[in-house]
Formats: structure tokens, sequence, C-alpha cells
């Protein structure tokens, strides 16, 4: 429920307890955002591998200490009793309103938008949860750090799954929060989402005893500064939601873990500096690793232990199994610096389980419009690649957008591509003002109305992707990209 997508590390063992969609602990890092409604504001695709300079603080040559123990905080009211380490009570089934229908499966890639309204049919305790995260909004910063004292304090074991330097983690419970209190009622949205999240904080060491103890200061938290509305049903309505939240991540991961690792290690066979700040770098996992054309990975460095940064596969499965991720260094970006400038062949990074929805459906025979923008242009290639395996002629156009001439670092081998095969056409948009304007150049062409598109790359650009498709006639189910809620650190 609390996720994010990097930041814990996993010990050598591990047990049933995990990005989803991407990775970092549930509760340090921001999650990936559930299915919902179409949003005219949509977050970047993990694709889009760019870190913003709101990332950490630029790094040392070498990790940081330990930050200080936190001091103890002034005792809340105290929590409802949790079930016991160990122990989990059988979840509760969430039973959404009768005239609530899951999204199309093409939609989760897109947020709902907010509202102050309440949905119909919501829950007592739907209404309880969200009054909360109302009450407590305006104090969100004080709320996320009183619980990270809380459980320092009162669990100092857990000290030791965070990264050294907390200053990205200060505000993404909150985020977590609000994701899991806007679909508290959509049963379908909601369990998919806490199954991807149990599977991914596999790689984090999280386990099923964790979970409580994460539920006890959670509440601790929200009972302090919620104090003007919180009562005996308000509580009782988020241990409810809790514990059933927690047991679908605790089954989703002890289900996982009977079928793969909780990481693999992977060793750098080739990188390639195509830019100054751009690395195309290959690795070689130590066994097999599962994945699908245009999705991506959450990876871990040597050198930043326990921060975990999010990358989309830039080809499809390959028969010698070697994976391949391109990588901009931003100000400030601990992993990407780290991959760009300082990682060789011979150095080993982790990985977590492969996530993400923007792959292709095979079953269906539409084209495809695909708009790539920057380092964004990596799964985008690499669903490319997947319709040539298949022997498919359906028609493909790229859109492959840059700033500059300098930063199509990949055009010739999509030129190469498209002489290989007909039915792919590449098109490259440079616009020298940074604007990006991919959405200009798509209504250039066309028409698109029969196809399915495909967005990856910053924000921006991804926002104003999705309004010129819908533009132009592609309804949201068929426009994909993979929201991440921590859009600041994506691609770090």
């Amino acid at each position: 429920m609390f996720e994010a997508r990097h930041t814990m590390d996993a010990p050598t063992t591990t047990s049933a307890g995990n990005e989803g969609a991407g990775g970092g602990s549930w509760f340090t890092s921001a999650p990936t955002r559930p299915p919902g409604e179409p949003s005219a504001e949509p977050p970047v695709a993990p694709g889009g591998q760019q870190e913003t300079s709101q990332g950490p603080r630029p790094a040392p040559a070498e990790p940081p200490g330990r930050i200080p123990p936190t001091q103890e905080p002034s005792r809340p009211q105290e929590a409802a009793q949790l079930p016991p380490t160990g122990q989990h009570a059988a979840p509760r089934p969430f039973v959404p309103p009768a005239e609530q229908s899951a999204p199309d499966a093409f939609d989760r890639r897109v947020p709902p938008q907010r509202s102050a309204q309440p949905p119909p049919g919501a829950s007592p305790d739907a209404l309880r949860i969200r009054g909360t995260m109302a009450e407590v909004g305006p104090m969100a910063d004080k709320v996320t750090s009183y619980f990270y004292a809380l459980l320092f304090v009162r669990h100092p074991e857990l000290r030791s799954l965070f990264p050294a330097a907390m200053d990205t983690q200060r505000d993404r419970l909150l985020k977590a929060l609000l994701t899991a209190a806007e679909h508290i009622d959509n049963t379908p949205v909601l369990v998919e989402y806490l199954q991807n999240l149990g599977r991914g904080h596999r790689k984090y060491g999280t386990h099923a005893g964790h979970y409580p103890a994460v539920g006890e200061c959670l509440i601790g938290a929200l009972s302090k500064y919620a104090s003007a509305i919180w009562d005996p049903e308000t509580e009782a309505a988020w241990v409810r939601a809790y514990t059933t939240m927690s047991q679908v991540m605790i089954d989703a991961a002890a289900a996982d873990e009977l079928r793969a690792p909780a990481w693999w290690h992977a060793e750098v066979v080739t990188h390639d500096l195509r830019t100054a700040d751009v690395a195309v770098v290959t690795v070689r996992p130590n066994q097999p690793y599962p994945f699908l054309a245009g999705q991506y990975t959450s990876l871990e460095t040597p050198w930043w232990p326990r921060v975990w940064r999010h990358y989309s596969f830039a080809s499809a499965p390959r028969s010698d199994g070697l994976l391949t991720f391109h990588v901009k260094a931003v100000p400030a970006g601990w992993v990407s610096n780290a991959l760009v400038h300082r990682a060789r062949p011979g150095d080993v990074i982790r990985l977590g389980p492969a996530a993400g929805s923007m792959t292709v459906d095979h079953s269906r025979g539409n084209g495809l419009l695909c708009l790539g923008g920057g380092t964004g242009i990596a799964p985008i290639k690499a669903l490319v690649e997947d319709i040539a395996d298949r022997g498919s002629r359906r028609p493909v156009e790229v859109f492959y957008g840059a700033r500059t001439d300098h930063d199509l670092y990949d055009i010739d081998t999509l030129l190469r591509l498209q002489q290989s095969h007909p039915w792919l056409s590449v098109r490259a948009v440079v616009d020298q003002q940074a604007h990006l304007q991919l959405p200009d150049a798509i209504r250039a062409y066309g028409p698109w109305s029969e196809y399915d598109a495909y967005v990856s790359g910053p924000p921006g650009m991804i926002r104003n992707g999705v309004r010129a498709l819908r533009d132009i006639g592609i309804p949201a189910h068929r426009i994909r990209h993979d929201s991440v809620e921590e859009l600041v650190v994506v691609g770090d």
C-alpha cells in the first residue's frame, strides 16, 4: 500500500513480505499509481528515465554514513492493536459499489482525477479514511516525519532496511496513502496495485513481520495529526483497511517467492557512452530474467546501497539473456551518475522484478503510434523489436523527440530497423527551443484514430502527448504509458 519504488535494500535471505510496478519500500517510497479514470495530467512514465534536480543532493565519492538516531517523539494516542508479528487476520473482501465497474485494462496507465466529492456509494470506512487524508493533507511533512520517528524509535531494527540518507523519502508516504484512500472502494484496482507492491517489496527484505510495526506507527501518526476528527470508528476503519491491504501484499509476496528470486545480480558487460550524459548499459543477469518488451525494472548500484531507481528495458527479450538500459545522468542523480560515469564492465548491480503494463497486445491488429522523448525512446525501441520478433506486419509509427540533433543518440539503430522492416516508419522531431513539440508533429500526420498509442519520456512530453492523442481521436483506453507517482526520481 505504501510503496514507491526504490529504497529498501534486501538482506541475503528472503521471506514473504514485497515495486509493485517498480519498487521501493512500502513505507519509504512513492507508489506506482493504481488504475483509475483518465486524467488530463498523467504522470511521467518509467520509460522516460528522467530524474529531476529535485532529487537528493549531489552525492559524495562514497555513500554517507548513517544519519543520527531519531529522537524519541512524544507518544501519540495509542493505536488500535494490529495482529501480532507473524500473525495476520484473514483479509476482509472489499465490496465496491454495484454501479462501479473495473476500468478497461488499458486505463490503468492513467491516474484518476482527484475530486473533493466522495464517489457514489462510498462505504463508511472509505469516507472515514478519505476524511482523515483531507485532515492531514496540509500537514503532510509533519505527519511523515512523525511516522518515521515513531518507526525508528519503536522498531530500530528496521532502520537498516532504509538508505542512509532519507532526504528523498520525506513526502512519499502520504502520496501512497492518498493513492490507497482514493481507491479503497475499487476492489479490482486496489488489489492489483497492492499485489504489485507486495511482490516488489521482496527485494528490500520486507517480510510479514514488518507490516504490523508499520501499521502501528502509521495509525499513531494519523491519530496525532487528525485528532480533530479521530474517534474509535475512524481508528477501526483504518485498522480494518490496513489489515486487509497488508494481507494482500503478504499473500502476493508469498506466492511470488515460490516462482522467482527477490532480486537478480547482473554483471555489466558493455558500457557505451553515447553522449556526455547518456550511456547505453548492457548487463548479464546471473540467472534467467523474465520480462516483456515495454516493461521496466528497479536497479541498485554497489555505490549507493538501498537506493533503487527504475529503468525501462531498451530491447525485447534476447536469446543470449542480456538486458540493455538507456541511462541519462542528471544533476543530483545518485544512481544515474553512477551508471553513466562510474560503472564499467565487470561491475555487478542488482535488479528487482520486471513490472509495468506498457506492453503490446498481440491479439490485436491495430497499428502502433509510438512517441518517445529523450531516453524515453528505450521502451519504444523494445516494442518495435517485439513486433519484429513475432513476424508481425502491423504498421508502427515512431516519433522520436529530442532537443537537438545531438540528443538523437539512438536514431541510427531505429533507422536500421526501419530499413529492415517496411511496416516501420521513424520520424525525428527536433525542437531547438526545448519544447519537445511532439504533439504538433503527430497532428501533421495521421489519421491515428485506429492506432494504439504508446508514450514515454519526460513529464511535460507525457502530459502534452496524451492531451494531443485524445484531441485527435484516440480514446484514453488505447493510450498506454506506465504511471509512476514518484515523478522526481524516476530514472535517477
